[in-house]
């Protein structure tokens, strides 16, 4: 009897110190446990990495347009072509000049005396002498107006082919002062009638140039 006492003090003794036990480990602050953080797995663990966002992909810039490309120039004869032919067909000139109708023989002489001069100076030949075939007849037609102080010579120069052929037209007018307070052709003055004839000679090479292209 008395040993089953002593059984039942010593069980009781053994679950009281049980219990105490049990409860300083629930008390105790190192026994609970902390809230489990999702932490980022370190490499070569086993546990999938968590995806991290994307990084925003900068759009490209609008592309720029490309200049725009000239377009080559229509090919053009060389520079020192035209020239070229033009001397050659200027050379190839022999012109005859017409007798001048309408003007004065004072008004008329100047005017062919510079017309030889300025020829030679473009290279171009006058059919005079015998031999020389003209491969360009000018005829010219003159007349005057005279207005106030001034008078106006007014022509026109036709260009033939030897056949009769009219091949060009040149005219225009020069206004001059009138001069030995005449009106018509006395009061025309020689510089005026030369001017006409470097005009004249300048527009006939110009068209001559022309024909070579």
């Amino acid at each position: 009897m008395r040993r089953s006492h002593a059984t039942t003090v010593s069980l009781l003794a053994a679950l009281i110190l049980a219990a105490c036990t049990n409860a300083k480990d629930v008390l105790e602050p190192s026994a609970i446990a902390p809230q489990s953080t999702q932490a980022v797995p370190t490499p070569g663990s086993g546990t999938a990495a968590t995806p991290t966002a994307p990084a925003t992909t900068t759009q490209p810039s609008a592309t720029a347009q490309p200049s725009a490309t000239t377009q080559p120039s229509a090919t053009a004869q060389p520079a020192t072509e035209l020239p070229a032919k033009s001397a050659a067909v200027i050379a190839r000139t022999r012109l005859q000049v017409a007798p001048i109708v309408g003007a004065s023989v004072e008004a008329a002489t100047p005017l062919t005396a510079q017309l030889q001069t300025r020829a030679k100076q473009r290279g171009i030949t006058l059919a005079g002498s015998a031999g020389q075939t003209p491969t360009h007849v000018l005829k010219g037609y003159f007349s005057t107006m005279s207005e106030g102080k001034d008078t106006t010579v007014i022509y026109v120069w036709d260009v033939y082919d030897p056949a009769g052929n009219r091949l060009h037209r040149i005219n225009g007018q020069q206004k001059a002062p009138s001069v030995n307070d005449g009106e018509g052709w006395a009061a025309v003055a020689p510089e005026t009638m030369q001017a006409i004839a470097d005009q004249t000679i300048d527009q006939f090479a110009t068209w001559l140039g022309g024909q070579a292209g």
